[in-house]
């Protein structure tokens, strides 16, 4: 007969702490792009009014960015 206990297979921690860096990069990525989305059509369409907005618009789509960069300083702290 096996043995179950000598047949299960260990998970490597530095595995783990991959998988985890990888999604907090991968999902922040993510969730800025769609952010920008948005932010920038908007942005794009009230400066087709009024170009004095541009400032305020330029600003605000580099908002989301901050949320990759808090996922990046997340990713090198799990590693």
């Amino acid at each position: 007969m096996v043995d179950p206990v000598a047949t299960t297979t260990m998970m490597d921690p530095a595995g783990l702490k991959a998988i985890g860096a990888g999604l907090a990069v991968g999902l922040t990525g993510i969730a800025s792009g769609l952010a920008e989305r948005d932010i920038g059509s908007a942005a794009i369409g009230a400066m087709a009014e009024n170009e004095s907005l541009f400032g305020k618009g330029l600003i605000l789509t580099v908002i989301p960015e901050t949320i990759v960069i808090f996922g990046l300083v997340v990713a090198l702290l799990i590693s």
